[in-house]
């Protein structure tokens, strides 16, 4: 038989067994172990590679910083000149040669008891919208794929918008709507705290994974062209949202459960469910996620705040847990951490289900070697040391969030087409 036959005929038969095509496809793929855990030297074939690619970022949290630390304004936080405060600015952005950019418009869940969460999303969309009007030679709003291509073409930055958790929508579909018609082209279900249609990972479990407003939410998302985002969700609300959804979610910020065992990354038994979807696991960097020891410290130290505030007060708690952290730090780790999560994600979903999701700007601590947006080519590097092939690279940087956003925009014209058919 000729390769494509056999290829053809494999296809087939997994398809035949229920398993997907892709599953079958990825598995002949293991990473290599790295000889060494020293630091990423980045050589010319990296180099050429890395600008090569569409580098994409699914979650950068830098408008919210831009609003506390700069007043909402570019005069005054201007993002053009070096921002050794932040991890973002443009000359950093085009160092790492970042094509396209999902820029976070969180705000707090606090917002969502006082009746503000709306509104201060509106006003971070605003002022996403006024940072692409303030740079626009090298910044342009993107709204679809076809956008991403054209404009990093064109040597700009794409620029989207992500919404960061459904307390924004105020439990209304007309407000989850406005959000994609002014842009939004993900949502977070839940951040920190559950929802009443949907648990967060970090939260109170109220309705065991989704409601049915919660799977309304998803099939009316999966109608307007949004991706689904299962970042802070619980496992039973990933499941139910992969139940729900009929085009492919995404993990805009979030790592391997089985290597650092933060609620914030995914169990294996997510992973699995990945190739069936077509959805994309896009590794976060927070060190207190991805870095074993971290991870057992960050979780160690939010239940000690916990039982510190209910037993002394939240004043007298806060200087007590000051004296804990100094004492009991959090360790940085290094890009190999964040690679270990790369690696098993590849594993156990495959490397068609791997994205970037940095989360700067949004993360207090993280690993050596990823600093900023300047350095994602050592993660091309790290990359190519461990075996991945151009092809793999270039979807794990960008590539497979493109597929799995095109599908999505795919399953919105059908899902619309059938609508108006009725």
């Amino acid at each position: 038989m000729h390769d494509n036959h056999i290829s053809w005929l494999a296809a087939a038969l997994v398809t035949l067994a229920g398993v997907s095509p892709i599953l079958a496809e990825d598995s002949t793929f293991q990473p290599t172990p790295p000889q060494s855990r020293g630091d990423v030297v980045l050589t010319d074939e990296a180099k050429k590679l890395h600008e090569a690619l569409l580098m994409i970022d699914g979650h950068n949290d830098m408008p919210w910083e831009i609003r506390i630390k700069g007043s909402s304004d570019f005069d005054k936080l201007d993002i053009s000149k070096p921002q050794p405060k932040l991890h973002t600015d443009i000359p950093r952005l085009r160092e790492g040669n970042v094509g396209a950019q999902f820029w976070s418009v969180w705000v707090p869940v606090s917002t969502g008891y006082d009746g503000t969460a709306l509104l201060s999303t509106l006003e971070q969309i605003d002022l996403v919208k006024a940072m692409i009007k303030r740079y626009p030679d090298d910044m342009e709003l993107a709204l679809t794929v076809d956008d991403i291509e054209r404009i990093s073409k064109e040597g700009k930055i794409a620029s989207l918008i992500g919404v960061e958790g459904g307390h924004c929508i105020e439990d209304s579909i007309g407000n989850l709507e406005r959000l994609y018609d002014l842009g939004a082209r993900y949502m977070t279900l839940t951040h920190s705290a559950s929802l009443s249609w949907a648990d967060s990972c970090t939260g109170e479990k109220i309705s065991g994974g989704l409601n049915p407003f919660g799977v309304h939410v998803v099939e009316t998302m999966n109608r307007l062209g949004m991706m689904v985002d299962v970042s802070h969700v619980s496992p039973a609300t990933a499941h139910a949202a992969l139940d729900a959804s009929k085009a492919p979610v995404i993990f805009s910020h979030s790592s391997a459960a089985a290597i650092a065992a933060s609620p914030r990354n995914v169990p294996d038994d997510v992973l699995k469910r990945m190739p069936e979807n077509g959805g994309v696991v896009m590794v976060n960097f927070f060190s207190s996620f991805i870095v074993p020891e971290s991870v057992a410290r960050y979780e160690e130290g939010k239940a000690l705040e916990k039982e510190l505030t209910e037993k002394h007060g939240a004043e007298q708690a806060a200087v007590l847990l000051r004296r804990w952290k100094s004492k009991n730090p959090q360790l940085p780790g290094n890009i190999h951490d964040l690679l270990d999560h790369i690696d098993h994600i590849v594993k156990v979903a495959g490397w068609r289900h791997v994205g970037i999701g940095s989360d700067y700007d949004g993360v207090t601590l993280v690993p050596k070697g990823l600093e900023d947006v300047s350095r994602y080519p050592y993660i091309t590097q790290g990359l190519l040391d461990r075996g991945y092939t151009p092809e793999q690279i270039k979807a794990i940087m960008g590539g497979n969030l493109i597929r799995a956003m095109r599908e999505v925009e795919a399953t919105a014209k059908k899902l619309q087409a059938q609508a108006a058919a009725k």
